[in-house]
């Protein structure tokens, strides 16, 4: 019962977490960031990962063939764990945990916090579809 409870509060938590930083500005704490969001007029999706982690290498393949697929429609700015100059994005974005994606509209706009965790390709590509 203590679990059920404790899930229930931790997804309400996300879940007004996600709904408070939707529709803010981007922040764009890194040079990945300043030089990725709103590049050629296109979304982007901030890839928050650790590139030597499991799920964030499946996670990468996931986007990659995403991107192949949509013929560079979108951008992607991947921001690194290990690297500590990437450490202050986590931070101004929220992320606990990875791997970590954010969807960033054409204006500078975050149109969309994904659940931590793999998203699968049907959902990006929803998620890409919807947004301005």
């Amino acid at each position: 019962m203590k679990k059920r409870i404790l899930l229930a509060v931790s997804v309400a938590i996300f879940a007004v977490s996600s709904i408070a930083i939707a529709g803010a500005t981007a922040p764009l704490s890194t040079p990945e960031l300043k030089q990725t969001i709103g590049a050629g007029g296109k979304a982007t999706l901030v890839f928050f990962q650790n590139p030597n982690g499991g799920p964030c290498k499946a996670q990468k393949g996931i986007l990659d063939k995403l991107l192949q697929d949509r013929k560079g429609s979108f951008n992607i700015a991947s921001i690194n764990a290990m690297n500590q100059n990437d450490q202050k994005a986590f931070y101004d974005y929220g992320v606990r945990s990875l791997p970590s994606l954010v969807l960033v509209d054409k204006a500078g706009k975050i149109s969309k916090v994904f659940p931590p965790g793999i998203q699968n390709q049907e959902t990006l590509t929803s998620a890409l579809d919807g947004v301005k």
